[in-house]
């Protein structure tokens, strides 16, 4: 064989040891390896872009690290074992344990990544296609699956390492007490959050307020331990996840109809013309296309007012949006203004009327007033 001859002679020319020569070669290979595996992964990336499934390219994505970082471990493992072999260092018995515990790292890294990017194309896609999804919903499963890949890479290091997870279990649950009572406001938002993920009172994208707190805005994110909120004058606003278990949350997202509540005056002396007017806004309403007719809809006159015989208006749009609920309001509004003036009547405004006795005269002309009292 002449290759061993080769690298005999190699080594006696360079006065190596045959070991030093081995560890290069193991360096050499891993790093060409490493190096092929990058180009592959690129090159595949690089197709898998343009597929229409979204798991190939979050696969490939999520791969692209990890894998070059595990190729490394077992290279530089494979090393240290011929040093160790060569050496009889007893520091290097512990490269075994440490390079399975690299192992499982990067693995449950893998996860991690490919979940991430799973999440990530799964909602673009649908995004891209016009179809609707629950993107709370998505992002609460991602989190407990990165959690449990999380943990159980943890149980099995620890395993690997020779501790036994029944008793590392055992100790969690006595050292979960204790814990609990030191980050019993950690535990509360998490809690919170596992709520809001179960009980979904909103979403992120939904519009909420609470008339308990001064909370109103648009829900951003929901973490484990907080949420934010985009308030309407654009600042963001961070909320404790355990703030939502003892707090009414108004979701006006979720609206169907929104309602218009309107009272409107007219002045005293249209009162015989008022049971016409009712009559015509209610007629108005029950013909108008962007008002539900199949919610409750009432006009009524109401009150005799200080200044105004007030009758009231109450129904429902057919749109939930905010703009929109303005324009429709802002119309019906306009068209009752119209059939009272359309009746010869008027919008009553606050007056004062001041009724002088005869016996008090006023001489405008002359900026004289005459007084008359028992005929003096």
């Amino acid at each position: 064989m002449e290759l061993p001859k080769i690298v005999t002679k190699l080594i006696e020319t360079l006065g190596l040891d045959a070991w030093v020569l081995q560890i290069f070669v193991v360096v050499f290979i891993t790093l060409l390896l490493a190096f092929i595996v990058k180009r592959v992964l690129r090159r595949v990336h690089a197709k898998v872009q343009n597929t229409r499934n979204p798991w190939d390219e979050a696969l490939v994505s999520a791969l692209h690290k990890p894998l070059i970082t595990a190729v490394w471990i077992v290279g530089l493992a494979f090393a240290i074992q011929i040093i160790e072999k060569e050496t009889e260092a007893a520091i290097f018995a512990a490269v075994k344990p440490i390079r399975d515990v690299a192992i499982i790292t990067t693995l449950a890294w893998f996860l991690v990544r490919f979940i991430r990017a799973a999440e990530r194309n799964i909602i673009a896609r649908n995004a891209e296609l016009g179809q609707e999804m629950d993107v709370t919903t998505v992002d609460a499963i991602a989190k407990l699956l990165r959690l449990s890949v999380i943990i159980t890479a943890a149980l099995v290091a620890l395993q690997t390492l020779g501790f036994s997870v029944s008793g590392v279990l055992a100790f969690g649950g006595i050292g979960g007490i204790a814990v609990g009572f030191a980050a019993k406001d950690m535990l509360a938002n998490f809690f919170g959050g596992l709520m809001v993920y179960m009980d979904r009172p909103f979403a992120v994208g939904d519009w909420i307020r609470s008339p308990d707190r001064d909370i109103e805005g648009t829900v951003e994110q929901i973490g484990w331990r907080l949420t934010r909120i985009r308030t309407f004058d654009s600042r963001p606003l961070y909320v404790p996840n355990s703030t939502f278990t003892s707090i009414a949350v108004e979701n006006p997202s979720r609206m169907e109809n929104r309602r218009i509540y309107e009272t409107i005056g007219v002045r005293y002396d249209d009162a015989v013309k008022v049971g016409a007017i009712v009559n015509d806004v209610d007629e108005m309403l029950k013909n108008h296309a962007d008002i539900a007719s199949d919610k409750t809809l009432m006009v009524n006159f109401t009150t005799c007012g200080a200044s105004s015989l007030n009758f009231f208006i109450y129904c429902f749009t057919r749109t939930a949006a905010w703009a929109e609920f303005h324009k429709v309001k802002q119309d019906v509004l306009l068209k009752v203004l119209d059939i009272v003036e359309q009746h010869g009547a008027e919008v009553a405004f606050p007056t004062t009327t001041v009724h002088v006795p005869d016996g008090i005269v006023g001489l405008v002309g002359d900026a004289q007033v005459a007084v008359s009292t028992n005929g003096a």
